[in-house]
């Protein structure tokens, strides 16, 4: 059911104060939608409000373990978007209870408070059988969706780039104190990378129903990249000169052995897996029109962008001239 976007619509936004997050409540601000954002710590979730007017952006407690919590969050709402993932477990918050089993409580809460519309974020590369736990939780998540609220709009972005991203921002910090970046399986994993913003007008393409129900829509920007690709990219943006040295799986694989046991991994077995399978746009998605342009929306380039926020990790930062 689609959502007319004006003063009077209330959409209920589940994990709204990530990246992707804040980017989709500045979208729907600007419609007038008043929005409750349902976060496990509201507190952190402060830097939402200047994204819209007074009263419009309410922060309330909320965690997809806790299905009451998530009822209470929904109950009144014309519209809700689950924007929950973790790109790595931490305690109680693994990827089965928060991606799977916490997608499938967003959808009963959403069905038992009688809200029309769902807008459900996955992402490309989401499969039962993929070699990443990641990956096959995204696809549970998917099926437990559909199975409790079967019009819900799934979305799957790409590698998704922003000023706050964790992408071209943690190879360009990696640049600047490393002598040389790794080339995961030897740089050739593709990448589609998408940017926020495009992935926030996809959302509120399936708010007022433009983007429908059925199969998933999958969101990638205009260029494919390799990973080679990506970190020339990022020291080209950065002005910095460092080896780029291929490194097999079997051995990245061991060196995030140790490193996921940090606090804030750099890199985990998983997200390993992840990167041998590409993450791309599928064939089939794109001649379905299930697509950013299939919605009417012109992708941004990651040249439009990345240079800009990555001048901080130039040498002279700001005051270093950067000529494409």
């Amino acid at each position: 059911m689609a959502v007319t976007l004006n003063h009077s619509a209330l959409i209920t936004l589940y994990g709204g104060s990530g990246f992707i997050g804040r980017h989709v409540v500045r979208a729907i601000a600007m419609t007038g939608a008043r929005m409750r954002v349902a976060v496990r710590r509201p507190e952190l979730a402060l830097h939402l409000q200047p994204l819209g007017g007074v009263g419009q952006i309410n922060a309330v407690q909320a965690n997809v373990r806790y299905p009451d919590s998530l009822l209470a969050a929904a109950d009144g709402a014309d519209a809700v978007v689950n924007l929950v993932g973790i790109l790595f477990p931490a305690g109680k918050q693994t990827f089965k209870a928060v991606q799977d089993e916490g997608a499938r409580h967003v959808a009963e809460a959403a069905r038992s408070a009688g809200v029309g519309t769902l807008v459900h974020i996955s992402a490309i590369g989401a499969s039962p059988d993929a070699p990443s736990v990641y990956a096959r939780t995204k696809a549970a998540g998917e099926a437990a969706v559909k199975a409790v609220f079967p019009d819900a709009v799934i979305l799957r972005p790409s590698i998704v780039f922003g000023p706050e991203d964790d992408f071209f921002n943690r190879f360009a910090a990696l640049a600047r104190i490393a002598p040389a970046l790794p080339l995961i399986g030897g740089g050739k994993t593709r990448f589609q990378p998408v940017f926020v913003g495009d992935v926030a007008r996809a959302v509120l393409a399936g708010l007022t129903g433009k983007a429908g129900a059925g199969a998933p829509y999958e969101l990638g920007g205009p260029e494919v990249l390799t990973l080679k690709e990506v970190m020339q990219r990022v020291l080209a943006y950065a002005m910095r000169k460092r080896l780029l040295v291929p490194e097999p799986f079997w051995l990245a694989k061991l060196q995030a052995a140790f490193l996921q046991w940090l606090p804030r991994p750099p890199l985990t077995i998983d997200q390993v897996r992840l990167l041998e399978t590409d993450n791309v746009v599928g064939e089939a998605a794109a001649r379905a029109g299930r697509s950013l342009e299939g919605l009417g929306i012109e992708p941004v380039a990651v040249a439009a962008v990345v240079p800009g926020y990555l001048e901080q990790f130039r040498p002279r930062g700001q005051f270093s001239i950067y000529r494409p």
